[in-house]
């Protein structure tokens, strides 16, 4: 595998993958499902993306297709400079060393038949790193990063709390100290207090292991709170992507502007405008020409429905995919 390099620790360009829709008899193809259709974005080197969208708009896919659990339709993906969409299973096996992921339920990402030992030292043992007195230290010490005693470590997974699961979920991942981890909506399924725990927990492992994180969550504002840049996801494209500050600052994405209105501002007394977009999010099958957002944008016009809009920078650094953009940024949002 390749040495680190001064490049992108993950570099993600046109990435396309698309489902076939079978029906009949003999199972022919009919359509494609348009899940993820032509999206890039980097990650550097202990930097946290935060993918951000509605359910069903392809994050979770473009997840796991950048780990290859999902093969690519078209499109590269690098890490640390080498191509690995085309590589084989086999070809594979020293990536995933570098490419872990916390998945989204807590609870069937676990063996239920392992208790938590096995399961935290099942990778260690898969790639030979360690074995009887070294490995149960190991094991001991990526619990207690992730606030697990060694008590607990003969238990199985369903004497454990939804928390406590994502928390031997992380540290699973943690165990062949890779270098990016995908967490594929790790919060979702917890309570909210369980999610600031873990969202502290992976920031805190952040800066000690100089982890790089692809943060896949529908809640904005959880997603606020632990990444550097933001990534907003619509209908297979992304359609905004700028740092935290700016996005939430200056949307430039009428989807963007969507998302963020709906986020609950902890004042009663503050003035809110709530953005309610009409329609349903279209079929991924047979997704609207020109730009995607069209058929439920308040701000659609004739060019919108003709020609794709391209993912363009309208100020440094920010980038978004949207004709009113030609026109310059737009200014600051107004409570």
């Amino acid at each position: 595998m390749a040495t680190a390099s001064a490049g992108p620790l993950l570099s993600v360009r046109n990435l396309v993958k698309h489902f076939p829709v079978k029906k009949g008899l003999f199972q022919q193809t009919v359509g494609q499902v348009h899940a993820v259709d032509g999206i890039s974005f980097d990650i550097g080197e202990g930097e946290t993306l935060g993918l951000v969208g509605e359910s069903g708009c392809g994050k979770s896919t473009a997840g796991k297709t950048i780990l290859k659990l999902l093969e690519p339709t078209s499109g590269e993906i690098r890490v640390k400079g080498e191509r690995i969409d085309a590589l084989s299973r086999a070809e594979m096996r020293p990536y995933r060393r570098e490419l872990q992921v916390v998945f989204q339920d807590p609870y069937s990402s676990l063996n239920p038949r392992l208790n938590i030992r096995d399961v935290i030292a099942e990778p260690l043992k898969n790639y030979g790193i360690a074995s009887g007195s070294a490995l149960d230290e190991r094991v001991e010490s990526l619990a207690a990063k992730v606030g697990l005693r060694a008590e607990a470590l003969d238990r199985y997974p369903h004497e454990f709390s939804g928390g406590q699961r994502q928390r031997i979920g992380i540290a699973r991942a943690l165990a062949l100290n890779p270098g990016l981890i995908i967490c594929d909506e790790p919060v979702s399924a917890l309570d909210v207090s369980v999610q600031a725990q873990v969202i502290n927990l992976l920031g805190d492992l952040q800066r000690e292991f100089g982890l790089s994180y692809l943060f896949i969550a529908h809640d904005i504002a959880v997603v606020e709170h632990i990444s550097h840049r933001i990534a907003v996801m619509y209908l297979g494209k992304i359609v905004e992507i700028a740092d935290r500050t700016s996005l939430f600052a200056q949307p430039q994405h009428p989807y963007t502007e969507a998302l963020l209105s709906a986020v609950p501002v902890p004042d009663p007394d503050a003035a809110k405008k709530r953005i309610i977009l009409r329609g349903d999010v279209p079929s991924p099958i047979n997704p609207p020409s020109g730009c995607r957002f069209r058929t439920r944008c308040p701000y659609a016009f004739d060019r919108c429905t003709t020609e794709e809009p391209q993912l363009q920078e309208v100020r440094p650094g920010h980038r978004a995919a949207c004709h009113l953009r030609d026109r310059g940024p737009a200014p600051p949002m107004q409570p």
